[in-house]
């Protein structure tokens, strides 16, 4: 494991080396952050002790540039003086753990035992991704994918069936996909239903294929999604939305591995994994009548749970950039950057769509953009609304002027979060000049504090 020690202090990089070293780690030390940050370039560590108060430099805000550029490296912070805002900020910021000098030799190799074991599941998880095409790449660094990643892989060893749940646009194709290509299973099909897309008159003959004459059009036989399965996995996805006719007859032949075509009357045998997804409460549902309960414990043999873009805002830079290069390529256009604080008004938003709504939101900003830059003008002005209309006072509780004065409070702290406090910035949003927007900011009583 690469260590790079930033502080000042030069006894307090020695003695953080002296341990370290005895330890077995490789350790490099810098005075400062620009040199180390230079260094990271070539060769990012997976570890950097960095001190709060570096001379003419603020630690927080050299955390803050590690953690843009290089944010597989993990931060611990140090500090002879730290405070409760500072480290509430300091994680905030992505950092991993905050220790107060006079380091103790047992507190740093306790902090880097809990490292090395967090690291040792991004590895696993990178293997998983260098393998995974580009169509079926997942993106993020964030510890709640790489804890999904890390329950993939151990089911992926098994022929368990899989019931992956969550919010419409988190991803859950493709946890089904990596959950196939890391299993034994990985060089036969891959076969997709979307259940929710079938009409109910042609679902049987989707799944089980038909025979010639089986019904008006069929002009010959047609295979089913079993059949084309075979030895591989089959994706059940929105299994939620099935009907009750056909759930009991995909319980069937989960049941015995037999089916008949539609038509027909010879009975077929199938070697499939089942991996099943649905955005609804299947346990709700069965207590409803609506699934039955006898097929819902066939399909939640391992449950994995797919985080919302909420849940996982640290990936949405990563996610940006990916399909920022995506669309550009499709696009035959130049690679467009990203203007600073673009990400944060984006990490700020709710994402009712999850995945697919940033990346749609990503090709429309390529789509229009008339430069090589995207900056906060380009956002559309919903990203900045704030989610939460239930706080709407009620008819004749409050003048015109008092309502008109907390949306604009509202308004103008949506935009200074999504600036992450940048006065200057957030000005240029409002399309008003940073003077105006400080007397603004005094008038409606927003201090720093409120940020």
């Amino acid at each position: 494991m690469q260590i790079y020690i930033i502080d000042d202090e030069k006894n307090i990089r020695r003695s953080v080396e002296l341990i370290l070293k005895a330890a077995g780690f490789k350790i490099r030390s810098f005075d400062s952050g620009t040199p180390a940050i230079e260094a990271m370039a070539e060769a990012p560590p997976e570890v950097a002790f960095l001190d709060v108060m570096l001379g003419s430099e603020n630690g927080l805000e050299i955390l803050r540039e590690i953690k843009e550029k290089f944010p597989a490296t993990e931060v611990v912070m140090i500090s002879g003086h730290a405070t409760l805002s500072m480290a509430v900020e300091a994680t905030r910021l992505g950092a991993y753990d905050f220790l107060e000098k006079p380091l103790q030799k047992e507190k740093l190799l306790l902090v880097l035992r809990h490292l090395r074991d967090k690291l040792n599941l991004s590895d696993r998880y990178a293997s998983l991704q260098a393998s995974l095409s580009a169509e079926y790449r997942i993106i993020g660094e964030s510890a709640a994918l790489k804890g999904v990643l890390s329950q993939a892989e151990k089911v992926a060893a098994t022929d368990s069936k899989v019931l992956i749940t969550g919010e419409s646009g988190v991803g859950k194709e493709l946890i089904a996909f990596a959950v196939h290509h890391a299993s034994q299973r990985r060089g036969q099909p891959f076969v997709k239903v979307n259940c929710a897309a079938i009409p109910e008159e042609l679902i049987e003959s989707e799944f089980f294929g038909a025979e010639k004459g089986a019904y008006t059009g069929a002009n010959q036989r047609r295979e089913g999604k079993f059949f084309q399965a075979d030895g591989g996995t089959l994706f059940l996805d929105e299994v939620g939305d099935m009907s009750l006719r056909m759930q009991t007859k995909i319980l069937r032949v989960l049941q015995d591995g037999q089916f008949q075509r539609v038509g027909g009357s010879e009975v077929l045998r199938c070697d499939v994994r089942i991996v099943a997804a649905t955005n609804r409460d299947l346990a709700a549902m069965v207590a409803e009548g609506t699934f039955r309960e006898d097929l819902y414990f066939r399909l939640n043999v391992f449950p994995i749970e797919m985080p919302s873009l909420r849940e996982r805002r640290e990936d949405i830079a990563l996610l940006t950039d990916h399909f920022i290069r995506r669309f550009c390529q499709r696009n035959n256009r130049r690679l467009v950057q990203v203007e600073e604080g673009v990400y944060g008004a984006l990490r700020a938003y709710h994402w009712p769509g999850n995945i697919r709504e940033l990346q749609n939101v990503v090709e429309r900003l390529v789509i229009l953009s008339e430069s090589d830059r995207i900056d906060l003008r380009q956002l559309p002005s919903y990203l900045f609304r704030s989610a939460d209309t239930a706080s709407a006072p009620a008819p004749g509780s409050a003048t015109l002027a008092e309502v008109r004065n907390e949306a604009e409070r509202v308004y103008i702290l949506r935009c200074l979060e999504a600036c992450e406090g940048n006065v200057s910035q957030a000005a240029g949003m409002l399309g008003m000049e940073r003077t105006n927007l400080h007397k603004k900011m005094k008038s409606l009583g927003i201090s720093r504090e409120d940020l």
